[in-house]
């Protein structure tokens, strides 16, 4: 494997286990059910059996996400700039607040400028526990930037440079900086089947089933809780 294979396993490796420490926040030996139930905030969630019948998660693992959540979002929802301020936390080498933009957009389905626990853990419940189709149609609607169907150059340029940005120069010392755009070509060198500037969700399922690389990344989340 290159070093730059195993270097980017490392920083996918780290990621999910950030991701992991945020999810489960500071669970103690309290009853979470009672939190659940009892807790004043702004927005209250769905009851447990509901949340249980409408994601893949278990009502433990729904209790358990839900502390961690209520631990960083009080009032039961959390805006963009919050949102941003959580995600800094895990790369502080770097400036992550243009891919929490996507991110955030990603999972704030009703486009109300919050994201609540329900939207979370439905977000959560593709990424960590859907099928392959199901991860690779979240990700390219994170990567389909206005929504039309399909991911442009320029979608997929300024998704890579948000994830340079986020990584940080202490991260990668000796990235040039026409490396996202190099990127990008690549991947549409991949993708593109039909060479036709765009790429649709079909092309990238396809080439993403195709992919080794991208297909042992994903399993990186398949245990994260």
């Amino acid at each position: 494997m290159s070093q730059c294979r195993k270097r980017c396993k490392r920083q996918l490796t780290k990621v999910a286990r950030y991701f992991y420490r945020f999810l489960m926040g500071t669970l103690s030996q309290d009853s979470v059910e009672d939190d659940f139930e009892l807790s004043t905030v702004c927005h209250r969630p769905e009851s447990m059996d509901k949340l249980q019948e409408q994601t893949k998660f278990t009502k433990k693992e729904l209790q358990v996400l839900y502390r961690g959540f209520k631990n960083e979002c009080p009032s039961g929802v959390v805006n963009e700039e919050n949102f941003k301020n959580i995600y800094s936390q895990f790369f502080p080498q770097g400036d992550s607040s243009m891919y929490a933009h996507f991110l955030f957009e990603a999972f704030d389905t009703n486009k109300n400028g919050s994201v609540s626990f329900e939207d979370f853990v439905f977000g959560l419940s593709i990424i960590l526990r859907g099928t392959i189709n199901d991860r690779l149609n979240w990700a390219f609607n994170l990567y389909d930037l206005n929504k039309d169907g399909c991911i442009t150059k320029e979608e997929m340029l300024d998704i890579m440079r948000s994830i340079y940005d986020m990584m940080g120069k202490y991260t990668y010392p000796t990235m040039q900086d026409d490396a996202p755009r190099e990127h990008v070509e690549s991947f549409f060198q991949k993708m593109d089947r039909n060479n036709d500037g765009v790429v649709t969700i079909e092309e990238f399922i396809e080439s993403c089933k195709k992919d080794e690389n991208i297909m042992q990344s994903m399993q990186l989340f398949d245990n994260v809780i």
